[in-house]
C-alpha cells in the first residue's frame, strides 16, 4: 500500500531522513507545502518590486504628451518600447509629506512610507535636520501581510537588492522601512546576496562537505516530488556546484560562479555571477545584471513575493564613464534647465536606468511561472520611481511612477496624468492590488480620497 501524502514538509523531512543541508532546498518546493495550502484554488502567486534610482529626471524626454492608450514613449522610455502593452506611466502623483529634513532626504525616505521623517541630526542642504522615517514602508506592510497567511508565505518574504549603495546608514541612503526608525539596508554585493539565498559558505571543504551530503539526499527527493520540483531542485543544486568550482579557481572571497547554460526543460537560465567583481562605480552595469538575476531566480524558487532593488542613493554621485560621461550624476542634475549638454547626459543616465527596468521585465517575461501559467511578469508589478521629480528644482511634484507587469492586474498599456494626486494613494492601491484593503497608509491627511483611481 502506497504511502500517504506528509501533510507537512517537515514530516516529509523526517521520513525520508533528510540532512540539515538538504531542509532549505525541500522547504520551497510547492509539492510538499502544508496540507491545504497548495490546490487548485490556490491564488496565483502575485509579486511586487520597486526599483528606485536617484535625483529626478528631465520632464520634457520622460514623460508622454499623450493621455490614454495611443501614447508615445518619449526617449528615456524608450527601452521600454518591447514591454509598452505591459506598461502604465503615471503623472501627476506627488509627494506631499513635509515635515523635517530637505526635499532629498523627505523624497527617499517618504517615498515607501508616505509619513514625515522624525527630528534628528542629519543636516542636508537648507533644510531643517532629520532623522529615519516614522512609518513602516509600503513594501514591507505588503510582505506582512503576505507572510501572515500559509499559502502566500514565503522562506524570507521580502528581498532588498543593491546597487553601488554607500556603506554608511543615514537618511539618504535608506527607503526601505520595517516600522518607524527601522530602516532596511540593501544588499549590494551578489556574492552577498547569493550568500543570503544559498546559504554562507566559506570555503572548498565547507561547500564539498555539504555537496557531498546533499547528493543522497536530492536522489532521495528527486524520486518523490513532481518534474517541476526536480527541475527547482536542480537549480538550486547547480547554483551550489558552481560556487564550488569558482572557489577553487578563484582567492576572491565568497566569489561565485553559475552556469549560465539553460537545465533541462527549466525554462529559463539560472544567475551567472562572474567572479571577482567589486563593488566599484565603475562596475555598476555588471553588478546591476548580477543583482536583477539573482532576483529573477529568487522569484523562480518562491524565496519572496517582494523585492526592491536601489540603485546608489538619494543624492547618488554615480560616473556613469560607460555611457562617456566623467560629472557625478548628483552634480549633473543642478545644472539648470539651459545647459543643453547637461540635459542629454541627464537624459543619458536615466534611459539607461529604464533599460535595467526593461532587462528585469524581460528577464521575468522570460520565465514561466512555476507550477502556474504564465510567465514571473505576468504575475510581478515592477514600480520604477525616485525621489524627486525634478533635479534642480527638488520638486516632490510629479514623483516619476513607471509601472510593468500583470502582477496586480492594472489596465496597463496607458499613460495617465493627474492632477496632484498625493502618492499615498498609489500606496494604498499597490497594497489593495493584493486583496490588502487599508483605508490609510502613512499620513492619513493624504489618503481621504482612498486608493488611486483608473488603475483597474
Amino acid at each position: 500500500m502506497s504511502r500517504s501524502r506528509p501533510s507537512s514538509r517537515r514530516e516529509f523531512i523526517q521520513r525520508l531522513g533528510l540532512s540539515a543541508a538538504a531542509v532549505p532546498f525541500v522547504l520551497n518546493l510547492p509539492s510538499f507545502a502544508p496540507r491545504g495550502a497548495y490546490g487548485a484554488d490556490q491564488p496565483r502567486k502575485q509579486r511586487l518590486v520597486v526599483l528606485f534610482s536617484p535625483n529626478g529626471i528631465v520632464p520634457k524626454t520622460f514623460w508622454p504628451e499623450e493621455e490614454g492608450e495611443c501614447f508615445t514613449l518619449p526617449p528615456i522610455l524608450q527601452p521600454l518600447d518591447a514591454l509598452r502593452h505591459q506598461t502604465l506611466v503615471l503623472n501627476g502623483v506627488c509627494d506631499k509629506v513635509r515635515g523635517d529634513g530637505d526635499n532629498h532626504m523627505r523624497g527617499i525616505g517618504c517615498l515607501l512610507t508616505g509619513i514625515e521623517l522624525f527630528p534628528g541630526n542629519i543636516q542636508g542642504g537648507s533644510d531643517t535636520p532629520a532623522g529615519w522615517s516614522s512609518g513602516r514602508s509600503i513594501d514591507q506592510e505588503i510582505k506582512e501581510y503576505l507572510q501572515a497567511k500559509a499559502e502566500t508565505r514565503t522562506r524570507f518574504g521580502s528581498l532588498e537588492f543593491g546597487v553601488q549603495v554607500p556603506d554608511r546608514a543615514d537618511t539618504w541612503t535608506r527607503m526601505v522601512y520595517t516600522a518607524a526608525n527601522k530602516p532596511v539596508a540593501p544588499i549590494s554585493s551578489p556574492y552577498q546576496m547569493f550568500n543570503k539565498l544559498y546559504g554562507r559558505l566559506k570555503d572548498q571543504e565547507s561547500l564539498r562537505s555539504i555537496l557531498d551530503d546533499l547528493q543522497e539526499d536530492l536522489g532521495k527527493i528527486r524520486a518523490a516530488v513532481s518534474a517541476e520540483d526536480r527541475r527547482l531542485l536542480d537549480e538550486h543544486a547547480t547554483l551550489v556546484r558552481e560556487l564550488e568550482l569558482e572557489l577553487k579557481s578563484s582567492k576572491v572571497e565568497s566569489a561565485a560562479v553559475a552556469d549560465s547554460a539553460r537545465q533541462p526543460d527549466a525554462g529559463h537560465a539560472v544567475p551567472e555571477l562572474a567572479g571577482g567583481v567589486k563593488e566599484d562605480n565603475n562596475n555598476i552595469p555588471q553588478l546591476s545584471k548580477m543583482q536583477i538575476d539573482l532576483m529573477v531566480n529568487s522569484f523562480a524558487a518562491d524565496f519572496a513575493r517582494v523585492a526592491t532593488l536601489q540603485y546608489t542613493n538619494s543624492v547618488g554621485q554615480a560616473k556613469m564613464r560607460w555611457l562617456g560621461i566623467e560629472e557625478g550624476h548628483h552634480d549633473l542634475s543642478h545644472h539648470e534647465d539651459s545647459k543643453q549638454d547637461s540635459q542629454d547626459k541627464l537624459t543619458k543616465i536615466n534611459t539607461w536606468y529604464c533599460e535595467q527596468l526593461a532587462y528585469l521585465a524581460t528577464r521575468l517575461a522570460a520565465t514561466p511561472e512555476p507550477g502556474g501559467s504564465g510567465s514571473l511578469l505576468d504575475n510581478t508589478l515592477i514600480v520604477w520611481t525616485n525621489e524627486l521629480g525634478k533635479g534642480n528644482s527638488h520638486t516632490l511634484d510629479n514623483i516619476p511612477f513607471v509601472l510593468v507587469g500583470g502582477g496586480l492586474d492594472f489596465h496597463m498599456g496607458r499613460s495617465l496624468k493627474y492632477r496632484k494626486a498625493p502618492h499615498n494613494r498609489l500606496l494604498l492601491a499597490l497594497a489593495g492590488g493584493f486583496g490588502h484593503h487599508l483605508e490609510r497608509f502613512g499620513n492619513p491627511d493624504y489618503c481621504g480620497d482612498g486608493p488611486l483611481t483608473g488603475l483597474v
